[in-house]
This record gives structure tokens, sequence and C-alpha cells, in this order.
């Protein structure tokens, strides 16, 4: 159908639209413009228009009947007869009857009579014409309740309101029609498109959606609201008692919009429905999102918290280790407990959104007990941890109670005076003595290392099975020491006789140089140190005397299991030397740092801890952590001793920097060893001997070790890993030998520059020395008449330099000895000759090809020996 706003209004508004009749002769009333403007109109658009006021009826009546009148009173024959023919080749609905009021002209209507009269036929056969004299002639065909007055009708008709109405029915029409496009294309848009994944998009697009869904509803409610506005113009039946004919009278625009209205609100209430269920979707899909963000963010941290855990052992093999270790996994427990908590949350999370019926219900009740049941392996699997290293602290704890009550006992023998002890009364008290600790003692002194293993079987480590098997020879070793001694007693208190003094044997060689490191104090001079350095009163020497003197006398049996003893009480001793090292560190040095001792401490130490202690915790860290755990290992494996210092040599080179620092710390001590600080720190510790005694425990443990190694050796002729004790002994002899050496080095004075950049220290001593030049008036061999200059030589890697040893005279401690310098000679510039006539204890070093000659004798002929082999291998390399 043609719409109105397609039509010209000025043509449309020349039409009349009138309503029909009633019953079976109801018909439609169309009348045209006047005739010359309406000829005037090209056919198409009167087609256009005709189309469009018969499409109206017919939309609704399936058999619609129309009248067309034609009003042309005033016009000609000619005009009549185009105008029939235009309708007659234009109108496209059923015409029913076409009706003319022929022209009251006396001759029009003569020539209207004799042309229709001949034309008559041409009309019938496309349509129905009847011609009307007067307007009272139409009235015989049509009511005049049908017609306007203008017809001598009554009907009260206004041709441009009707326009006016129908042009806003169409406009309401098609406003209805693109609003259920729009609808209907925003339906598909929230059907089709798809959603991303992150939530801010997901919130965005809800958030578009939703101001275009209101703005839909704004244009519906605009829409509805201008129908209701329509429809409220036209005039309706009265409601109340209308009939069926009545109600089959309203005007068809008023049912157009009526149905128009129906068909908005329809869709409406269609598309409300649609909205609630999209909008329902796109909020739990975004609940969803979070839900699984959440989860997944809560997830990977317990996962990844779980990874972390599970790399902490939950064993240990110290008491510092596993409290460490108990720290660190506290500290996972805290954020554990914080992560299960966010767990809880998002579970519960999870259950609201079940709770409210969310369509992913099954993935997130799986999502739920998933996070779950990590949460539940992380909290057990931190209980399960933190048992074992409860039980294994308890473990470590009774061990080490064990190793107390040891060195506690170790400790009151070692104290115990044996002059004192030599009278019946003496003796006697020193045995109470040992059967109050003993009977104190009595429960760590009885472990049972089965029960320990029936106690801990489920955290017990090869390590912890080591020193279980330690602590039970140690506790052996004590237990027979005291044994012993109460043994020694009761017979002193039967026969009332004056006990052997027990003495400390002195090493099989003796010391083969001197040493300025150790002051008379101590009653020893030369080095490496004897094995009874320390004063008959301190602790190493009475602690170790009673197991040196029974085990390892060398005129006793040589068998495996004195070769076991010696395994064992070399351990033992590297137990108690760590042992000291730290109860110095922390009883001593730390506490120069303690604010509450800091007004107790001399100015002369303030800052200058290292020159008293030097690298002592350097020397603690390797023992600690690795030497004496290398030692334990040797408990099932004697042969692999000799291997624990070979592996290891290098890292007992930080001995030689200790040493060479000695005569510093000895010097500091002796200008405060009277300060309230240190007697202070010894009352706490409840040390019986001062701190210089434990500052000599490096050198004398560095001097201790090729004791044990050649006691060792003696009981290892038959047994594997003999050569690699040889040269483990060999080592630690060259050890001592180069630490001596350091120590003459840093008393060399007068050298300008830098001794390190010389190289190693290889051989150090004193000679006789004769020298020459080439151009000079004496003669070689007139040499053995001069009186020879004494001096000390150095041989360094890459030159060998000569001192003269001087005196320093003071008093006591102060009295030192120094080394000037005099001068030196490039190895790369040096030659020997082995032999020089006269005394086979000498021989000859010549630089830059004679051209300065040096004859040196040596005290034997050994040490000329050993000196050409070490400038030999100089030569030689250099010659590589």
């Amino acid at each position: 159908p043609i719409c109105a706003k397609d039509i010209s209004d000025d043509l449309l508004k020349e039409f009349a639209f009138l309503s029909g009749g009633r019953g079976k002769d109801k018909a439609w009333i169309i009348t045209l413009p006047d005739n010359a403007r309406f000829n005037e109109v090209p056919e198409e658009i009167v087609s256009k228009v005709l189309t469009y006021l018969t499409s109206v009826p017919s939309q609704h009546e399936s058999d619609t009947k129309f009248i067309l009148i034609l009003d042309r009173r005033l016009d000609t024959w000619t005009s009549v007869k185009m105008t029939l023919q235009k309708i007659a080749a234009s109108f496209p609905g059923n015409l029913h009857l076409v009706m003319v009021l022929r022209p009251t002209g006396f001759f029009q209507r003569t020539f209207t009579d004799i042309g229709f009269r001949f034309s008559q036929e041409d009309f019938l056969l496309k349509l129905p014409v009847v011609m009307l004299s007067s307007v009272s002639d139409l009235l015989t065909y049509i009511d005049e309740q049908q017609l306007t007055p203008e017809f001598g009708g009554s009907l009260e008709y206004c041709h441009s309101e009707w326009v006016i109405f129908r042009t806003a029915i169409e406009s309401f029409a098609l406003t209805v029609k693109e609003i259920a496009q729009m609808l209907q294309s925003f339906g598909t848009e929230l059907a089709e498109t798809e959603l991303p994944d992150d939530m801010y998009s997901i919130e965005r697009i809800l958030a578009l959606r939703t101001e275009k869904y209101y703005q839909l509803k704004e244009d519906i409610t605009a829409v509805t609201k201008e129908g209701n506005l329509l429809l409220s113009s036209f005039e309706e039946p009265d409601s109340g008692e209308c009939s069926q004919d009545q109600h089959h009278e309203r005007p068809g625009d008023w049912e157009t919009v009526n149905r128009l209205l129906g068909q908005l609100h329809e869709m409406e209430t269609a598309f409300d429905g649609f909205w609630e269920k999209h909008q329902l979707k796109m909020e739990q899909y975004l609940q969803l999102l979070k839900f699984e963000q959440s989860f997944q963010e809560v997830k990977n941290a317990i996962e990844f918290l779980m990874g972390q855990q599970a790399e902490l052992p939950d064993t240990g093999d110290s008491v510092p280790q596993v409290k460490q270790r108990l720290k660190d996994l506290g500290h996972f427990d805290g954020m554990a407990q914080d992560l299960i908590g966010k767990a809880q949350v998002v579970i519960l999370h999870g259950h609201q959104l079940a709770a409210n019926h969310h369509y992913a219900l099954n993935l997130i009740c799986q999502q739920c007990n998933e996070l779950r049941h990590h949460s539940d392996v992380l909290s057990d699997e931190i209980k399960r941890k933190q048992m074992r290293l409860q039980k294994t602290l308890d473990l470590h704890t009774r061990l080490q109670q064990a190793l107390q009550c040891c060195d506690e006992g170790a400790y009151l023998l070692a104290n115990q005076q044996m002059d004192k002890c030599q009278s019946k009364e003496g003796a006697q008290k020193a045995l109470q003595d040992i059967e109050r600790f003993l009977e104190s003692s009595s429960a760590y002194l009885n472990y049972d290392s089965q029960a320990l293993h029936y106690d801990f079987e489920s955290v017990l480590t090869s390590e912890l099975k080591c020193q279980i098997q330690s602590v039970q020879v140690k506790l052996e070793n004590v237990r027979s020491m005291f044994e012993n001694r109460q043994s020694c007693f009761k017979k002193l208190l039967d026969k009332h006789v004056r006990p052997v003094q027990l003495v400390a044997p002195r090493p099989e060689n003796p010391p083969r140089s001197k040493s300025p490191l150790f002051s008379p104090k101590h009653g020893v001079n030369g080095w490496p140190p004897p094995w009874d350095v320390v004063r008959p009163s301190s602790i190493g020497w009475t602690y170790f005397m009673p197991l040196w003197d029974a085990r390892f006398s060398s005129k006793g049996p040589r068998s495996p299991a004195k070769h076991s003893h010696v395994i064992n009480e070399l351990i033992e001793t590297e137990r108690v030397y760590v042992e000291e090292l730290f109860t110095v560190l922390t009883g001593y040095r730390a506490e120069m740092d303690n604010p509450a001792m800091l007004i107790l401490l001399p100015p002369v130490l303030r800052n200058r801890k290292d020159v008293l202690f030097g690298n002592m915790p350097e020397i603690y860290d390797f023992h600690n952590k690795i030497f004496l755990h290398s030692l334990e290992s040797c408990l099932g494996a004697p042969e692999r001793v000799g291997f624990c210092f070979l592996d290891r040599r290098e890292d007992f080179q930080m001995y030689e920097k200790y040493c060479q620092n000695k005569p510093r710390s000895e010097s500091l001590w002796r200008q405060c060893s009277e300060s309230t600080f240190f007697q202070e720190c010894q009352r706490k510790l409840e040390h019986k001997l001062g701190l210089d005694s434990y500052l000599l425990k490096p050198v004398q443990r560095l001097t201790k070790y090729q004791l044990l190694l050649k006691e060792l050796l003696k009981y290892s002729t038959s047994c594997d890993g003999v050569q690699e004790l040889q040269e483990a002994l060999v080592a630690m002899l060259d050890l001592l030998k180069s630490v001596n050496d350091s120590m003459h080095q840093i008393s060399i004075t007068g050298y300008d520059g830098d001794l390190s950049e010389l190289g190693k220290v290889l051989m150090q001593g004193s000679f006789s020395v004769w020298t020459g030049h080439r151009k000079g008036p004496t003669k070689m061999k007139d040499l053995a008449r001069f009186k020879p200059m004494q001096r000390h030589l150095f041989l360094y890697e890459k030159a060998l330099v000569f001192c003269k040893k001087r005196e320093e005279h003071g008093d006591g401690y102060d009295k030192t000895s120094s080394y000037s310098f005099k001068h030196f000679l490039k190895m790369n510039a040096v030659g020997i000759t082995e032999n020089v006539k006269g005394d086979h204890r000498k021989f000859e070093i010549w630089y830059s090809g004679r051209e300065e000659v040096y004859v040196v004798q040596a005290q034997t002929v050994d040490l000329k020996m050993a000196w050409l082999n070490e400038i030999r291998k100089i030569l030689f390399k250099q010659q590589e």
C-alpha cells in the first residue's frame, strides 16, 4: 500500500474518503476533486492515490465495495469523458458503481446525454456508470446519513482532518515497525556476540547494553504514549451498553491504532522477559569470571607455597639447623593460614552462587572441592613436617644433653688436681665428686641407643644414626674414663699409696725450627709447638691427658681396637674444639657489641675485635660446618680419614692468617687482660682459664692434627687408606712449616714494596754468607779467609731475600725478634753451584752472569740439599 506521506498533500486533500453504509449495502464512498484539476494529474499519480485509498478498507474486509461520486455539475462532457477514461484505466479496486452528477448547463447537459448514450457501451464494458441529474437523485442510492452536506446529506466529515489522522496513523505504524526491527536487531546482537574473557570488558559491555536497553525502553514508552494519544482522538462508542452492530461500527483507524498498540505491548513484554534473562546470564557470567579469577589466584598461591615448603627438609643435622627450619616452617604456616582463609572466602562465595541457582553450578562446586582439597593437603603437609622437625629437635636435644653431660664429666675429671688427690682425704673427696656427678647425670650417661632408635625411628636418617652412634661412643668413652678414675681412687683408698703423677707426653720428633710466635709465658720457643704447649692447668691438656696416656702411647700393642680409639679421639677432640671456639665467639667476641657490656669495654678494645680474635669466626665456620661432619662420616669408614685432610688441605691455609695475627692479638691482650670486661665474660661462662688460653686453641689444634695422624699411622699398617694417611701427615707438616715461614716473614722490616708480590714463601732460615763481585779486587779463593756475615734468607717464588736478624731487647712479653731487609735477587737471574771446595755444607748462588756471587753455608748437609732442591724447582719451572 502507498503511504500518505508518499503522495502530495495538496493532491490527497482533494479526495474525499467517506464511511460506508449499513449491512449488506455497506460500501466505501470516494469523491474526486475538481475535474479540471484532476485531469491535469498524471495517470500514475492517480493510480497511486486510488490504490492507497482502496487499500485502506481492504486490509480489514475481504469483500469491499467502492462507490465513486463524480461531481461534474460545472464541467463539460469532454472533461467528464476524460475523467471516466482515466478512472477506468487507473482504478485498482472492486468498483461497484460510478455516479456522475452531470453538468447543469443546458448545452453541456445535452452534450452529456448524447455523448453518454453513444459511449455507454464502452463504459459498461469497464465499470458501471449512473448519470444523475441532481443531488436528490443521489439520495435514492445512498442514505443521507452517509453523505456530506454538499451532497445533501447529514454526515459531518472533514477531509483535511482525515488526512491528518491518516498520516499520523501511518507514521505511528512505521514507528512501531522500526521499534520491532530495533528490538530484533538488539536481540540478535545479544545472542550472537562473543563475550571476552576479562572482567573489565564484560562489565563495559553489560553497562553499554543496559544503557541501550533503557534507551529502547524510553523509545517504546514514547511510541506507546503517541499511540494512546492518537487513539484518544477518535470517538469511540460507549463501552457500557453497545450492541454487536455498534461494536462493528467503530472506525477502522481506531481498530488499526488499537491493534498496533497491542502489538507494541506484546513486543515490550517479550523484550523485557528476554532482557531479564540475558541480564541475569551476563551477571552470572561476570560472577563466574570473578569467582574463577579468585579461585585461580588462591590455587596458584597454594601451589607455589606447596612447592616452597616441599623444598624445606623435614629433618636436620643439628639443633640450630632444626630450629631454623622450624622457624621457616612456622613462617610458611602463617602464610598457609592466610591462604586457607582466602580459600574459605572463595568457597563461601561459590556456595552463595550455587544457592542462587547459577547456570555453572557443577563447575563452581567442582572448583570449591578442588580448593578445599588443596588447602587440606597444604595444611596436612605443614603439620606433618612440623611434627617430624619437632621430633628431630627432641632427638637432637637429647643428644646435645648427652654431649654436654660428657663435656661436664670430662671437665670435672680435668679439673681434679692429681697432687691433692694423693692423700686419702683428697682421693675420697674426688671420688665423692665423681659419684655425685654420676648420680645426677645418670639419665644422660645411660642413654640406650636402641631405645633412641625405637623412639625416633620415624625421623631417623643416616646422618642422625651416625650422630647417635657417635654420641654412644663418646658416652662409652666418658663412662670408661669415670670407671678408670673411680678404680684408681678406690685402689688409692685401699692401699694408701701415692699415685704416679701423670705427665703429658711430648712428640717423638723435636721441633725443626725456632719461632718467635710463642712467648716464654707458655714455655715454648720452637715451631711447630710441642703437644704440651698448653699450661698443665689448661682444659685441653688435662682433658686429653688420660686418653693420651692410655691409648696413644707408642709402647702399647697395636690392635684394631686402638686404631678405632684414635679415630674416636680425633672426632671427640674435634667436637670439643668446635664447642670451645663457639664459646669464645659468643661469650667474648659477641659481647663486645653488647650495649649492656659497652661500659666495661676498655677504650683500646673498641672496634678492634678483629685484631684480638683474628679470623677465628672463619675457622669456626670451616670446622663446624665442613670438617667436623667429614670426620664424623669416618666412623663407619676409618680408611677415609686421610681423604678428609687431603680434600680440605687448601682450607687449612686460613690458619696462616690467624697465626700471622697472633702477635698483634697477644700484644692487645696484654694491654687489657686485667679488664673488668674480660673478668665478667669469664664469670658468665664459668671458665677456669682466661681468654688467652682459648685464643691459643687454634694453634694447639693445628699441632694436634699431625700428632694424631702419626699415632693413627702406627695402628694402620695393614689397613686401607694408609697411603692417604701418610700424604695427609706430610700435608699437615708442610702446613706447619708454611705457617712458621710466614710468621718469620711478617717480622721483616725495611723493605720498600709489597712482599706478597714476590709470591709464596718456600723456605726460610739462617746461614753464613760470603759475598764477592766480578770487578772487585778480592778473588773467590780468598773469600774463605774473611769473616762470614750472618744472614736470614727467605726464598720466595720470584726472589731470594737477604735479611739480618735483630733481637729487640725488652722485658717479658715485649721481647721479640725482627729481620732487617738488606737486598734481594730476582730468581729469573739467579744461578747455583751445588758444591764448593772446603765444606760440604756450602753452595754458591750467583747473579746476572756471576756479576754478584754469594757463598752460603748451611748448618747441615740435609738443610743445604733441601734448599738446593727448592731452588732447582724454581729454575726448572722458569725454564719450562
